[in-house]
């Protein structure tokens, strides 16, 4: 069953100009059924998509797979809820999801479990035949990153890097003033994940490890065994989209930069005192790391991460062109001959004008989602590319490009901030590919 559908969706697809084009699946003939959608990692973020989806009347829900008892009892409450009965639950191994892919009757996955299972769950998906929608980063690796890339091209199953602060409303209204030209020629960037999560690292308390509560269980581990920028994609997956990176450009190499690693162990100190065990924790993430990315048309891009300080939420963009510049930082933009010389201005009225055609025709509908109604967005990409079969709107090509960040900053810090070249996961289609995203109010 599984290899005969995979085969359907292989011979159904047409190449052109690097983008996969699918005829319609014939589940989604004239009976016009729902998309059947299951979902790995059922934690805070996977019940969020669940909650969104479980809102649609177009998507049916097959299927839920978790490791974790309480979130696997909290998901089935919400089905329960949405008058669901006997969903089936994979629970039994952290490969339990193997066997849901084998049901024959999933169309898509939505995958929101630690960073070092998504390029392995997606991948199994696609070679399942399934949609696969991996939360962010998709990769920890080169290899990944490659693997993702070059499953796609194998079995032309799409899959999709969930970032959902390509939608965010502010973002595309810029977005939308960028490709209007107000900004004139695009030179240089700025962006990055600038978020306070020492009490995430640590909960409670100063707790991680299997002895913690959420994403201290796993994520803490990364800043002990990784210095580079582990969680680029919110940053520059917008920015990406504005500079038409591998649609007409593309990532060339970059530079990256630690400070010390001091911000963790001063929050355990000052949480617990110096005789607490994890005091004695060495942490090799540096607090602040700064890359440097240099596009093929010859922009820049800074992109920061700075999770272990004390210090307001911001992921810090600045888009800046030959005619003006927009901070989200002070939510100010200048545009020479618009605004008074040498004077910043409030973007509001300029977002408000500007507010892209998807926010303008399911703002409402994206009301109370989650992140500002950001998550109604991505989801509902998602679910529509599986309707009309056809790639999603940021594709493996973009997953690869923006993950592969991670273990390049981490390369340069390594050799002393030496510059790495970035692969071209496109293979040279960057220069033929046209941009797709958010060209439409439709998803």
């Amino acid at each position: 069953m599984n290899k005969k559908r995979r085969e359907f969706i292989k011979t159904s697809a047409t190449v052109v100009a690097g983008t996969t084009v699918f005829t319609p699946n014939i589940i989604f003939g004239k009976d016009d059924r729902k998309v059947r959608m299951a979902f790995v990692g059922v934690g805070g973020r996977g019940r969020s998509h669940l909650g969104l989806i479980l809102q649609r009347d177009d998507v049916e829900v097959k299927a839920i797979c978790d490791i974790d008892p309480e979130a696997i009892k909290k998901a089935e409450m919400m089905l329960q809820r949405a008058g669901y009965k006997d969903v089936p639950s994979y629970t039994e191994s952290e490969t339990a999801f193997l066997k849901m892919y084998e049901r024959g009757d999933i169309d898509g996955v939505i995958i929101a479990t630690p960073w070092v299972w998504h390029t392995k769950m997606a991948i199994a998906a696609m070679r399942a035949g399934i949609y696969a929608g991996v939360e962010v980063s998709a990769a920890n690796t080169l290899e990944e990153c490659w693997d993702l890339v070059n499953t796609y091209e194998e079995t032309k199953v799409p899959v999709m890097i969930m970032e959902n602060v390509n939608y965010r409303r502010d973002v595309m209204a810029i977005l939308n003033m960028v490709r209007q030209g107000l900004f004139g020629e695009l030179v240089h960037m700025e962006c990055g994940y600038q978020h306070n999560l020492r009490g995430v690292k640590f909960n409670p308390g100063v707790e991680f490890g299997p002895n913690a509560k959420g994403e201290a269980r796993w994520r803490t581990y990364h800043s002990i065994k990784r210095n580079g920028d582990v969680y680029p994609t919110h940053g520059l997956g917008p920015v990406s989209s504005m500079l038409d990176i591998n649609y007409g450009n593309r990532f060339i190499y970059l530079t990256s930069t630690a400070s010390k690693a001091v911000g963790l162990h001063d929050y355990i100190v000052k949480k617990a005192g110096e005789d607490h065990p994890n005091a004695k924790v060495k942490f090799k993430l540096g607090d602040i790391i700064t890359t440097v990315i240099k596009t093929a048309n010859d922009e820049t891009i800074t992109v920061q991460h700075d999770t272990n300080l004390p210090r307001p939420y911001s992921l810090g963009f600045r888009v800046q062109g030959t005619q003006g510049l927009w901070m989200d930082v002070n939510h100010s933009i200048y545009l020479e001959g618009k605004s008074p010389a040498h004077q910043w201005e409030d973007a509001k009225p300029y977002l408000e004008k500007y507010d892209h055609p998807l926010w303008k025709k399911y703002g409402a509908r994206a009301s109370g989602a989650g992140h500002g109604g950001m998550d109604f967005f991505v989801d509902h990409a998602f679910v529509e590319s599986i309707k009309r079969k056809v790639n999603t709107p940021l594709d493996a090509y973009d997953a690869a490009a923006w993950s592969a960040i991670a273990p390049l900053s981490e390369m340069s810090i390594a050799q002393g901030s030496e510059p790495v070249e970035i692969p071209d996961f496109t293979r040279g289609m960057w220069m033929k590919r046209k941009p797709k995203f958010a060209l439409n109010d439709e998803y």
